[in-house]
C-alpha cells in the first residue's frame, strides 16, 4: 500500500494577516519564574519571553463553521476496554497522515511547533496508540464539539497542560476556529469561546495546585513556599462555573521548597536549613493532590464552588532526557517509539503515578460516601503508561532556530504539535462519551 506524503510547511514570507486574526491570535508569553540549588527545565524554559501572531487560514468564517453539519455517528470504544492501556503500532492506513499541520493550525505554540522549526524526521506522526482490548478511534472533531455544545472546559496546571489544550484547540481546527474572550492580558490564563458552539475552553496557570510563593530574598535562592492545605486560589474559585476541570502537575515540584500545614512549617524539598525534615518531593506531590482533589470534589450541591466533571490526567513523563540531564547535555534523539520490554515506567515517573492515582482513589471513595452513589465527578485520565515510550515525541532542539541564541535545552518535556499529545485528546472524547448522561454501554 502507497502511504501519503506529509506536505509540511516550511516558513515563507508572510501575506497582511486577515482581520479576523486578532481574534485567534494566542498570547504565549511565558512566566519568568528562576529557582536555584536544584534548578528545573521548566523553569528555564517558561523564563523564554516568545511573541507571535496566528493567523487563520484565507477563506475562513465563522458562518462556515455553523453550517457544518454534526456527525451522523460517534464512533464508540466498548465500555469495558481499558484505552489506557495498550502499545504504539504503525499508523499505515488511510488515516496515517497528521491531524493538523504548523499551517492548517495557527495555534501552535512556537517551542512545540517542530515541523516550523526543520524537525528531519516525521516518522513520528505515523504511530497511533492501540488499546490492549478493542481500537481506539481518531479523533471526530465535529463529534466533540456536538457533544461540548453549551459546556465549558478548563486545564488547569503548568505548561503541559496548556499543551494538552493547544492540541485540542488545533484538533478542533479542522471545524471551527476559537475566538479570544480573555479578560486578562495574562498569558497563563487564556479564555477562548466557540461561537457556534457556545462552547468555553479556558487554562489556568498553576503549576502546583496549591497556593505557592518564590521568595523574593535573593539569599534564600528562590525557594518556593507551598501550602499544602490550600488549593490555589488562581483555579479554585475560577472553575466553579466549568462543566468540566482537566487537572494535572507533576514537573515544577522538582524545585527546593518549603513545606507548610495548618500555618506551620513542616519541612521541605532539598532546602538544606538545619532543623527542617527533608520531606521530598513526593510528599509535597501527594499532599498538593490531596487538597486538590478534595476542593473539586467537595463541591456537589454547592453555590460558587465546582460542580463539574474533574478529570484527572497522570503526570507526563519527567524521565526522557538521555545523555545527561537536562542542564548538562541532555537530549531526546528517538525517532520511534519504545517497546514495552524497552522502557517501563520506573523511578520518579513510577513515584509520581503511583501517589497520583491512589490519591484519586482516595477522593473517589470520599466523594461516593458522601454522595450515597457512584461517583462520576472524578475520572482518571491515565496517560502516562502510552507517554513514556514516546521519548520521540519531544521537541528536542526543534523549538527555535539553530542559529539564534537563546537560552533555551533541548526540551524533552513539552511535545510536539501535531504528536503523541494528540492522543490525550483522542482518549478524552472517549471519556466524554462514555461518562455523558444517558450513555449506554456497548
Amino acid at each position: 500500500m502507497t502511504k501519503k506524503k506529509l506536505q509540511v510547511v516550511r516558513p515563507r514570507a508572510v501575506s497582511p494577516l486577515p482581520a479576523l486574526a486578532a481574534a485567534a491570535a494566542v498570547a504565549v508569553l511565558l512566566l519568568l519564574l528562576t529557582a536555584a540549588g536544584r534548578p528545573s527545565f521548566l523553569g528555564r524554559y517558561e523564563a523564554i519571553t516568545i511573541s507571535s501572531v496566528a493567523s487563520l487560514p484565507s477563506g475562513y468564517s465563522s458562518e462556515s463553521a455553523r453550517r457544518a453539519p454534526p456527525a451522523v455517528a460517534v464512533a464508540r470504544v466498548p465500555s469495558d476496554c481499558d484505552i489506557f492501556r495498550g502499545e504504539w503500532v504503525p499508523d499505515d492506513g488511510g488515516g496515517a497522515a497528521p491531524y493538523y499541520t504548523n499551517e492548517s493550525c495557527p495555534l501552535i505554540q512556537e517551542h512545540q511547533n517542530c515541523m516550523k522549526y526543520g524537525r528531519p524526521d516525521l516518522g513520528f506522526l505515523r504511530w497511533r496508540w492501540r488499546p490492549e482490548r478493542c481500537e481506539l478511534p481518531r479523533f471526530d472533531a465535529a463529534a466533540f464539539l456536538e457533544l461540548v455544545r453549551g459546556k465549558s472546559m478548563a486545564f488547569v496546571g503548568d505548561s503541559l497542560a496548556r499543551n494538552h489544550m493547544q492540541s485540542l484547540m488545533c484538533l478542533l481546527s479542522k471545524v471551527e476556529y476559537p475566538k479570544d474572550v480573555s479578560k486578562t492580558r495574562d498569558p497563563g490564563f487564556r479564555t477562548m469561546h466557540y461561537e457556534s458552539h457556545n462552547f468555553t475552553i479556558a487554562v489556568f496557570w498553576s503549576p502546583y495546585l496549591v497556593t505557592a510563593n518564590q521568595s523574593s530574598d535573593p539569599a534564600a535562592g528562590g525557594m518556593w513556599d507551598l501550602y499544602l492545605d490550600e488549593p490555589d486560589a488562581a483555579w479554585a474559585a475560577a472553575v466553579a462555573g466549568f462543566d468540566y476541570a482537566v487537572v494535572s502537575a507533576a514537573n515544577w515540584f522538582t524545585r527546593p521548597s518549603m513545606f507548610h500545614e495548618r500555618g506551620r512549617l513542616v519541612g521541605c524539598h532539598y532546602c538544606l536549613v538545619p532543623g527542617v525534615p527533608d520531606l521530598t518531593l513526593r510528599y509535597s506531590l501527594r499532599a498538593a493532590f490531596r487538597t486538590a482533589l478534595r476542593a473539586l470534589a467537595a463541591g456537589a450541591g454547592g453555590a460558587g464552588v465546582f460542580n463539574g466533571t474533574a478529570i484527572v490526567r497522570t503526570l507526563s513523563p519527567t524521565s526522557h532526557f538521555e545523555g545527561g540531564e537536562w542542564n548538562k547535555g541532555g537530549d531526546c534523539r528517538r525517532t520511534r517509539p519504545s517497546t514495552a520490554n524497552e522502557t517501563r515506567m520506573s523511578g520518579l515517573d513510577l513515584d509520581f503515578h503511583t501517589a497520583q492515582v491512589e490519591e484519586f482513589r482516595r477522593a473517589e471513595a470520599a466523594a461516593a460516601m458522601a454522595s450515597g452513589r457512584s461517583a462520576a465527578r472524578l475520572l482518571l485520565m491515565d496517560t502516562t503508561a502510552a507517554m513514556v515510550a514516546r521519548a520521540d515525541g519531544h521537541p528536542s532542539r526543534y523549538g527555535h532556530w539553530a542559529h539564534e541564541k537563546v537560552t533555551l535545552y533541548n526540551d524533552c518535556v513539552h511535545w510536539c504539535l501535531p504528536g503523541p499529545i494528540d492522543v490525550w485528546n483522542e482518549m478524552l472524547l472517549q471519556m466524554l462519551l462514555l461518562h455523558q448522561p444517558g450513555a449506554v454501554s456497548v
